[in-house]
C-alpha cells in the first residue's frame, strides 16, 4: 500500500520506530498492536522552514484533528502535532470505531443465529471468521486515518512529528513548543490548542498485559475467549460485554455502583440490566473489587458484595473504570493553567488561565469524555481564536451514545436531576413492544422517556434504550437545542413505519395519548 507524502515535506531518512506506550501524545501505540502494519502513516516533515502559526494544536484526536480542519477552513495558518505516526488518537484507532466495527460484527451475528424465523435455512452451523473480523475492522480503521491525511492536506494544516509541550507564557505575543521525537526541537505560534486525550485508568497494582485488558488489548485478542469478566459498566464495559456475549463468551459484569450505566437515567439502568440478565449476561452491582491474579490459564476477581466476599474466575479480565486526562509530561506546570484532579480548567470559549493557551477534549474539566463534545469544543476554540462569532458549548446539548445491544442515546436532564433543579415534572414513555418498525427488525426491548416541565411544557430531557437509540437521539438535541415544548414535538409528523415514531407517541404520552400504546 502506497504512502502519501505531505506535499513540501521530505521524507524521514531513518526507519520508523514505535513509541513506547507512556510515552504517545494521543494515548496510541498501534505499533505494538499491529507491528509491521502500514496503517496510513505519514511520511513525517522534517526541517520545515521558521513559521510563526496562527495556532498549534497538540495532539491528533478528534477534538484535534477537527479543530485543525477548522482552522484551515476559517483562513488561519495551522499546525497539528502527533507523536504517532498516523493521525486519529485513540477514537478511531483503539476506541470508538473499532469497537463500533465489532458491534455491528456482534449484531449481525446475532440476526444470523435467530436466521430460522427470518426464514434463513441452515444458519445453525454458521461459525466466526476472527481473524476476517479482525481485518475488516482495521480495515475501517485504516480508510477512515488515510481520509485524515487527505483532510489536512486539502485544509492545508502542517502535519508535524513529536512530542508536544508548552514552555510556559508566550513572548511577546508568540508561544514556543517544544518537540521531541522528530527532526524540529520547536515550533512557534500565536495560539497553542493542547489536546492530548486520555488513557484507560487501571486498578492499582495491574498493569495491562494480555490477560488484564484495557481497551487497547481486548481490540487484539487473537481468539475470542471463552469467558472475560468486565470490571466497570460505563459506555466502554457494557459494549465489551455485549461484544463478547454476542461471540459466545461467558461475561460477567461487576459495577462498584448500585446500578449499571449510572449517568443515564435510573430507569434507562434497570432496563438494560433486565434485559442483560435475559441475555445470559451475569452481573453484580454494589461490588468491591478487592484483587485481581493471574491463575494457570486465566485471571482471578475476589470481591464483595453486601459484606460478602465472592471469588470468580475467567479467561481475561477487562478493565473499564473510566479514563484519565493525559496531562502529565506536557508543560502545564511551567503555565498559569488551572488543573483539578488532572483536568484543565476553561472558561466558555476553551480559554485556560494562561493567555493564547487552550484546552479541548478528554482533558477539558467538567464536560464529557466523548469524541463529538470534543470535537465542537475544537471548533469553539479555533473560531475564536478567528475572531468570529461561536456558540459556547452547552454541557446540557450534548448527547450520550453507548452501542450496546440494545442502544442507549441520552441528552439533557435525568428525571432525578429535574426533580432536584426543583423542576416539577411530567414524563411521557412509549415502549418499543409498540412500535411497528421494531416489531419488523425483531428488536422490542426499551423504550424512549420524555422528561419535561409541568408548568410551561418545556423538554427537559430525553432518554432512550432500545433499538438504534444511537440515531434517534439527534432529534431530541434539536428539540432541547430549541427549546422545543412536549406539545410542539407532539405536533410533528414523523414517518410510518419507523422507530422514530417511537418519538412522536412518547411525547403524546406526556398527555396520556399516546396513539400505538
Amino acid at each position: 500500500m502506497a504512502r502519501l507524502p505531505l506535499q513540501d515535506m521530505a521524507r524521514m531518512s531513518g526507519p520508523r520506530r514505535p513509541a513506547p506506550f507512556g510515552d504517545l501524545q494521543s494515548s496510541v501505540c498501534l505499533d505494538a498492536i499491529y507491528p509491521g502494519h502500514n496503517h496510513h502513516s505519514y511520511d513525517w516533515s522534517t526541517n520545515l522552514p521558521e513559521t510563526i502559526y496562527d495556532v498549534a494544536i497538540i495532539g491528533s484526536g478528534p477534538a484535534g484533528y477537527t479543530a485543525a480542519i477548522r482552522a484551515g477552513q476559517l483562513g488561519l495558518k495551522a499546525a497539528i502535532i502527533e507523536k504517532d505516526p498516523y493521525l486519529g488518537g485513540t477514537c478511531l484507532h483503539v476506541g470508538c470505531i473499532p469497537t463500533k466495527a465489532l458491534l455491528f460484527n456482534a449484531e449481525v451475528y446475532d440476526h444470523v443465529k435467530e436466521g430460522t424465523e427470518l426464514g434463513l435455512e441452515n444458519t445453525a452451523g454458521v461459525s466466526l471468521n476472527w481473524g476476517t473480523i479482525q481485518k475488516r475492522k482495521q480495515g475501517i480503521v485504516d480508510k477512515h486515518a488515510k481520509g485524515l491525511q487527505f483532510l489536512m492536506r486539502k485544509n492545508k494544516v502542517d502535519v508535524i512529528k513529536g512530542y508536544g509541550r508548552l514552555t510556559g507564557a508566550a513572548k511577546d505575543g508568540i508561544h514556543t513548543v517544544a518537540l521531541e521525537g522528530g527532526e524540529q526541537k520547536s515550533i512557534k505560534a500565536k495560539n497553542v490548542i493542547l489536546s492530548t486525550g486520555s488513557v484507560a485508568r487501571m486498578l492499582p497494582g495491574l498493569q495491562p498485559d494480555d490477560r488484564i485488558l484495557t481497551n487497547i488489548e481486548v481490540l487484539s485478542l487473537n481468539e475470542i475467549p471463552k469467558s472475560i469478566i468486565v470490571i466497570g459498566s460505563g459506555a466502554v464495559g457494557v459494549e465489551f460485554a455485549s461484544i463478547y456475549k454476542s461471540f459466545g463468551a461467558e461475561v460477567t459484569i461487576l459495577e462498584m455502583l448500585p446500578r449499571y450505566v449510572p449517568v443515564e437515567d435510573e430507569e434507562v439502568s434497570k432496563e438494560l440490566m433486565r434485559v442483560y440478565r435475559k441475555r445470559g449476561i451475569n452481573g453484580f452491582v454494589n461490588a468491591k473489587v478487592e484483587k485481581v491474579e493471574k491463575t494457570g490459564n486465566g485471571v482471578a476477581v475476589t470481591f464483595t458484595v453486601d459484606g460478602k466476599q465472592q471469588k470468580l474466575e475467567a479467561e481475561k479480565v477487562l478493565v473499564a473504570v473510566g479514563r484519565a486526562p493525559r496531562t502529565d509530561n506536557v508543560g502545564i506546570e511551567k503555565t498559569k493553567i488551572e488543573v483539578e484532579r488532572g483536568f484543565v480548567k476553561v472558561d466558555p470559549f476553551m480559554r485556560t488561565a494562561e493567555p493564547g493557551i487552550y484546552a479541548v477534549g478528554d482533558i477539558v474539566a467538567d464536560l464529557p469524555q466523548l469524541a463529538h463534545s470534543g470535537a465542537m469544543e475544537g471548533i469553539v476554540a479555533v473560531t475564536h481564536i478567528a475572531g468570529k462569532p461561536v456558540k459556547p458549548i452547552n454541557k446540557l446539548r450534548i448527547p450520550n451514545a453507548t452501542y450496546c445491544h440494545p442502544e442507549i442515546g441520552s441528552v439533557g436532564l435525568t428525571e432525578a436531576q429535574a426533580k432536584d433543579r426543583g423542576y416539577e415534572v411530567k414524563v411521557g414513555k412509549f415502549p418499543f413492544t409498540a412500535n411497528s418498525r421494531a416489531s419488523i427488525v425483531g428488536q422490542h426491548e426499551g423504550f424512549i422517556k420524555i422528561v419535561t416541565d409541568a408548568k410551561y411544557g418545556e423538554i427537559l430531557g430525553v432518554h432512550i434504550i432500545g433499538p438504534n437509540a444511537t440515531e434517534l437521539i439527534a432529534e431530541s438535541v434539536v428539540a432541547l437545542e430549541m427549546e422545543c415544548t412536549a406539545e410542539e414535538l407532539s405536533n410533528i409528523i414523523h414517518a410510518h413505519p419507523t422507530l422514530s415514531e417511537a418519538m412522536l407517541d412518547a411525547s403524546n404520552a406526556v398527555f396520556g395519548m399516546a396513539i400505538n400504546a
